[in-house]
């Protein structure tokens, strides 16, 4: 998750621990406490390092994330607001594929979950994050959660730019 969901952490690094669910219906919707549009693009994917920009709404942000820990559940994230123009400039640097989404904002006991429905090549894409304080720290989980995906590469949005959704979601849903 990123530090500009609620702004408390933008402009310096942390390790950021979170868990990852698919969202079983469309009841976050209701629940949300805040929405805004999402348009993200990657400088460098590389495995264990990626740097990319992002759009909310009308705000600019740049973020690297260092590698994942073992169960992909933390891994460093530095993140600094820059302007939109500078954001929109970054943009047209980026590897193919572009990530749209809109993030609802759930609050779940003393959590807040962010709940990304996915656009274009990853539409019908639903999925909620976490973020926690350390690994094993207790949670409240709302009634649309569904299975953890916490770890597998598949989710991680500069994945689903490169191997949207579309083009694996039907052989999944086969072999289960």
């Amino acid at each position: 998750m990123s530090g500009d969901a609620t702004g408390s952490r933008a402009e310096h690094g942390h390790l950021e621990i979170e868990r990852k669910f698919l969202v079983k219906d469309d009841s976050f919707r209701r629940l949300a406490y805040d929405s805004s549009r999402i348009k993200q693009g990657y400088i460098c994917s590389a495995r264990g390092r990626t740097v990319r920009v992002r759009i909310r709404d009308a705000r600019g942000y740049l973020t690297i994330k260092g590698p994942s820990g073992i169960g992909g559940l933390a891994r460093y994230e530095f993140e600094k607001e820059i302007t939109l123009d500078e954001a929109e400039q970054l943009m047209r640097l980026c590897e193919p594929g572009i990530i749209d989404k809109t993030r609802y904002l759930v609050r779940s006991g003393k959590h807040t979950f962010e709940v990304d429905e996915f656009y274009g090549e990853n539409e019908g894409l639903v999925m909620a994050e976490v973020e926690l304080a350390y690994e094993d720290e207790p949670y409240e989980k709302p009634d649309f959660i569904g299975q953890e995906v916490t770890g597998d590469r598949r989710y991680y949005n500069s994945q689903l730019r490169l191997n949207p959704y579309s083009q694996w979601r039907k052989e999944f849903s086969r072999k289960e």
